[in-house]
């Protein structure tokens, strides 16, 4: 059985009750952190020794989806530890970017922790028993779309994008799209670029045959229920709204 759970879903920033965005994927008995952002470190540890983690992966270096990785370096570094280094995925110059903030340089603790991969559109990662694909995704700063293929099915989750990413041929027959939708109402001219409307999430879940659509990352004041509606409007399948806390399965318990 593969299991995603949202440990956090807030779109730009967190909320009192809703860390911003991150998940945990577990499957094939291993444990994968998929965005790493603010307030999303506590619920993982709730759920899972942080010190077992087989990898974490970025979709990009915003703070809101990456931040919380150093409260998995001061776990791992300064207190109990599992396997490491940790595999750290992502985009751009992650490494540089991470250790300068640190402080790290020369032998520092940081570099005992994790182990990073650059990784960009047309990367393929195989961990054990699950693949990896990355895609293209549309954003100010490097970001990817990112395509889990484990023994049970398949996972996407499309991070931070707006329309003519990767995303619509990742997705296809997948059995879960994580897809963000950060804005409600249709797109006009003076819609943000960079991100997707609900009535996108839908079109582009419809699009692909995906089986269920797990809608996230609605900015704050955007209405859940109008956000549901609205990819519905596009796609009959399931839709699930992330909220902390649910889980996602795929597999014979489902």
């Amino acid at each position: 059985m593969t299991r995603l759970t949202v440990l956090g879903s807030s779109g730009g920033t967190p909320t009192r009750t809703n860390p911003a965005s991150g998940y945990l994927l577990e499957t094939a008995g291993m444990s994968f952190w998929l965005d790493a952002g603010t307030g999303t470190f506590m619920e993982l540890a709730r759920r899972v020794d942080p010190g077992q983690l087989d990898g974490v992966i970025l979709s990009h270096l915003h703070v809101d989806h990456c931040s919380d990785l150093f409260g998995l370096y001061g776990y791992l570094g300064f207190g109990p530890s599992g396997e490491l280094p940790v595999p750290v995925l992502a985009p751009g110059e992650a490494k540089d970017h991470f250790a300068a903030f640190a402080g790290a340089t020369g032998e520092h603790v940081f570099f005992t922790v994790f182990d990073f991969a650059e990784v960009d559109a047309g990367s393929t990662v195989k961990i054990d028993e699950v693949s990896i694909h990355f895609g293209e995704a549309v954003h100010p700063v490097p970001a990817v779309v990112t395509r889990f293929d484990t023994p049970d099915g398949s996972v996407v989750y499309s991070g931070d994008t707006g329309p003519g990413s990767d995303l619509p041929e990742l997705a296809r027959g997948a059995d879960v799209l994580l897809c963000e939708a950060s804005i409600v109402g249709r797109r006009t001219d003076q819609s943000y670029p960079y991100h997707l409307t609900a009535y996108e999430a839908g079109e582009i879940a419809a699009a692909a045959g995906v089986e269920t659509l797990v809608v996230t990352h609605l900015a704050t004041g955007v209405d859940p229920e109008r956000a549901v509606e609205e990819a519905a409007e596009n796609y009959d399948g399931e839709i699930i709204l992330a909220v902390p806390g649910a889980t996602i399965t795929i597999g014979e318990d489902r």
